[in-house]
């Protein structure tokens, strides 16, 4: 019984016009009475001329009421009723007069769709047809087109034999019944019975047999569970004799992780400043080699100029620049160039010559006279490609400083 059921009965029989309000809490008891008259309005409503009991007084009416309704509806309806359910008229019967409710609100709906049909047909009234919508119908008809031809071609092959068969059919009827043939055919049946009936008894045994060895091996099954269990709780309770070693161990592995750890991360640090240092190193002698490529090209294009001015490479240039000097032979004009303390220079006196000896000039008596190129004030002398190289020297050490003391820091 179901709420749904007891509201679409309700609805059905509402559709159909019984006269009488049902309520859902009609069936929520038995009632007989309700349940009878219900039955009899809707095998009135299925065929009219039926015949009836009237008396629902006693159980006996009662009983034969019940089976007069489930005879005729299995009879001219093809619906199979539940006798029992149908005497208790209670939320169980529902389902039962449902059975024969949803059959009547069919044929009444089927009916009202007809004729609304024919209605439209004779008014002219053309709706577009959805072949869609009958595609099932199309493949149900092929079915019951192909059962058709198949159903009616196994008749006309019996019809074929029937004329055979008839007259067989003839002479057995024809023939006397003989009582001794009647009693071994009524003994062979009886006899094959019994041996199916012991078949039967031996596989009901069997199966018994079978359901107590089952029986015990779950028995065994749970008594070997119970007792590995128990095994179980006793090795958790016990604890290991090797457990306090192995927590130390644990312990001091832990210990060397973290200084490996700590190591590694030196090493990798190590490593990195080493490169840091060896790219520095790399650079710095990049530009020494650049610096000596420049002072060589610088001194190649000082003699060439020297050649060009001379004409004779075996003479002596002296160039004096002296802002206190008032006469020279020959000028060459430099710009001062910065001192490495950030002082600038002033300009210096440089003296030319070659390797060939050659004619002495009468101004340069001694070599003390010579105020050579490059000498300062206190007799040492400075370039300005000696000063690039200083510079370069003094920048090494710094980062080489430099880098020793971020080391010393980490």
């Amino acid at each position: 019984m179901s709420y749904k059921d007891i509201r679409s009965f309700t609805e059905m029989m509402r559709a159909l016009g019984y006269p009488r309000l049902i309520s859902l809490e009609n069936f929520r008891f038995p009632n007989f009475t309700l349940v009878a008259e219900i039955l009899k309005w809707l095998v009135k409503r299925y065929d009219p001329n039926v015949e009836l009991p009237d008396d629902i007084d006693t159980e006996q009416d009662r009983v034969i009421f019940i089976k007069s309704i489930v005879q005729f509806m299995a009879i001219k309806g093809y619906i199979k009723l539940n006798a029992k359910k149908l005497y208790m008229a209670d939320g169980y019967a529902v389902k039962e007069l449902l059975k024969i409710t949803s059959l009547l609100y069919e044929a009444m709906k089927t009916k009202t769709d007809n004729d609304l049909e024919s209605l439209e047909e004779d008014s002219g009234i053309s709706d577009n047809f959805d072949i869609s919508s009958k595609s099932g119908d199309l493949k149900l008809t092929r079915h019951l087109a192909s059962e058709i031809t198949t159903k009616g071609a196994s008749l006309y092959d019996l019809l074929l034999k029937e004329i055979d068969l008839r007259e067989n059919r003839s002479q057995v009827l024809a023939k006397q019944l003989d009582i001794t043939e009647i009693e071994k055919g009524i003994k062979d049946a009886t006899r094959g019975l019994e041996e199916e009936i012991q078949k039967t008894n031996t596989m009901i045994e069997n199966i018994a047999a079978d359901e107590a060895n089952l029986e015990a091996k779950i028995e065994k099954r749970k008594m070997d569970l119970e007792r590995n269990q128990k095994r179980l709780q006793t090795l958790k309770s016990v604890r290991p004799a090797f457990m306090d070693e192995y927590e130390r161990l644990e312990l001091e592995l832990e210990e060397l992780y973290k200084t490996y750890v700590m190591k590694y991360t030196w090493l990798a640090y190590l490593e990195q400043q080493l490169e840091e240092l060896e790219r520095l190193e790399q650079e710095l002698m990049l530009q020494r080699e650049e610096v000596t490529k420049r002072m060589v090209e610088k001194l190649r294009q000082e003699d060439l100029l020297r050649s060009e001015e001379t004409g004779n490479l075996d003479d002596f240039l002296i160039v004096n620049v002296d802002n206190d000097a008032g006469i020279s032979t020959k000028e060459k004009h430099r710009r001062p160039q910065p001192a490495a303390s950030g002082v600038r220079r002033e300009p210096h006196r440089r003296v030319f010559g070659s390797m060939s000896g050659g004619e002495k000039d009468d101004d340069l008596d001694t070599d003390s006279d010579l105020d050579l190129d490059g000498e300062d004030d206190d007799g040492s002398e400075v370039s300005d490609d000696d000063q690039d190289l200083e510079n370069l020297t003094d920048l090494k050490i710094a980062s080489n400083t430099a880098h020793l003391d971020s080391d010393n820091d980490f």
